[in-house]
């Protein structure tokens, strides 16, 4: 199975690393690396624990590399991550327009993101093979890095064949005419206790509320709740 690795370089921020483990976690990865984080002990930093919110395993082996050489071995091909393109460097792409490139032979692939103040350095773009650009509004461009991260899991795992919506477990049943005709007549009792329809004139009141009913195409479970309030606003009359 091919290796998808995610490396955040100097990151400044225990909550954005927790935040992060947690956006690869639920795209299906769990390959995490540090670069030279601001704090040592970042992976069981009590923030970084609270924002991975059940991907604490992710932080568990994750590991903390001393340069980004060495976050990147076994990897073949590199992205980095930066909001406008270098002047000398690898090419600049949206994430979705290169992954469709590569999904169809998908290598050992790393993502590369720099820290929250800076983004990354020069250097570090210069050795990636990719350099990727998430699309953003012309005036306002700055993503938080757990959002960058979770936006490059997507797209990633979407060029991978993504995962299946998981369907409503049984459709709804709709109440069929008896059930409505049953609804309608302990409306109407209700109604006449409350004084709001004259049952000598009762003009055309409930015909108007049978197709009310007919259009919203009332559940057998919203029924129940329908009479359950009529039974409710006859217990309080009394």
């Amino acid at each position: 199975m091919r290796m998808t690795r995610f490396v955040l370089v100097d990151t400044s921020h225990p909550g954005n690393v927790g935040a992060a483990a947690r956006a690869i976690k639920v795209m299906g990865f769990d390959e995490l690396v540090l670069v030279t984080p601001r704090y040592h002990d970042v992976l069981g930093h009590d923030e970084a624990l609270a924002m991975a919110s059940g991907a604490t395993d992710v932080l568990a082996r994750a590991r903390v590399a001393a340069t980004l050489a060495d976050a990147l071995d076994g990897v073949t091909h590199v992205c980095a991550t930066a909001m406008t393109p270098r002047d000398f460097g690898p090419p600049t792409a949206a994430p979705r327009e290169h992954f469709a490139a590569l999904a169809a032979a998908p290598p050992n692939i790393a993502f590369v993101f720099g820290g929250e103040r800076f983004g990354l350095a020069n250097d570090d773009v210069y050795r990636c093979h990719q350099c990727l650009s998430i699309p953003a509004a012309p005036g306002y461009g700055s993503l938080n890095l757990a959002q960058a991260v979770q936006l490059i899991a997507y797209e990633w795992r979407q060029a991978l064949g993504g995962y299946d919506v998981t369907p409503r477990t049984a459709a709804p049943v709709v109440a069929d005419a008896r059930a409505v005709q049953g609804l309608l007549d302990h409306w109407r009792e209700a109604l006449v206790a409350m004084g709001y329809l004259d049952p000598a004139a009762p003009k055309k009141l409930m015909p108007r509320l049978n197709q009310a009913l007919n259009r919203a195409q009332v559940t057998e479970e919203e029924v129940h709740i329908l009479r359950g309030i009529a039974r409710a606003l006859g217990a309080g009359r009394k």
